[in-house]
């Protein structure tokens, strides 16, 4: 009886890691990597074992402003229309990344609205350590091909932080 229960134990332990949300998901402000000011919020979230990133505020800009400068498709967008149409907050601009393991994302795309351009994205959680990370972090790794690109480092935020930007 207690192997039954110690088994039991187990795979009640194991299943409730399994379904426990990965450290990326939730709320996100970005940080601009020159100005080192919050340029937008974002909620990152899973979708069908995919890791999706869609703005929910964005500062500076009238909260309606369009993605004029991308182009009417990219491949495996995951929002239906023209690009160049959407409004810029409530897209999904990051989209299709799988896990490589917890807190490591790779294998999609990040699609900048204000530009058009697409990149390779890789993310990553960076916990906070109180030496090089202070608050929980992303680091947001978007690469032209694979080893040549640019990070941005997130800091973790609520839901209302992230969107209420303006």
């Amino acid at each position: 009886m207690k192997k039954i229960l110690t088994m039991c134990s187990i795979l009640v332990v194991i299943a409730a890691a399994s379904l426990a949300a990965d450290p990326v998901e939730g709320y996100w402000l970005s940080v601009d990597d020159k100005s080192g000011k919050i340029n937008a919020g974002w909620e990152i979230y899973l979708e069908g074992g995919k890791l999706f990133g869609r703005i929910l505020s964005i500062t500076d800009f009238d909260q309606s402003v369009t993605a004029s400068a991308c182009k009417a498709s990219y491949p495996g967008f995951p929002v239906a229309g023209k690009v160049n149409e959407m409004r810029v907050v409530g897209t999904s601009w990051i989209f299709g990344l799988s896990m490589d393991k917890a807190g490591q994302w790779s294998g999609g795309n990040i699609i900048d609205p204000n530009d058009g351009k697409i990149y390779q994205c890789r993310i990553t959680f960076r916990p906070a350590d109180d030496r090089r990370y202070k608050v929980d972090t992303l680091e947001m790794r978007g690469e032209i091909v694979r080893g040549i690109g640019r990070s941005q480092f997130w800091q973790k935020g609520t839901r209302e932080q992230a969107g209420s930007l303006r």
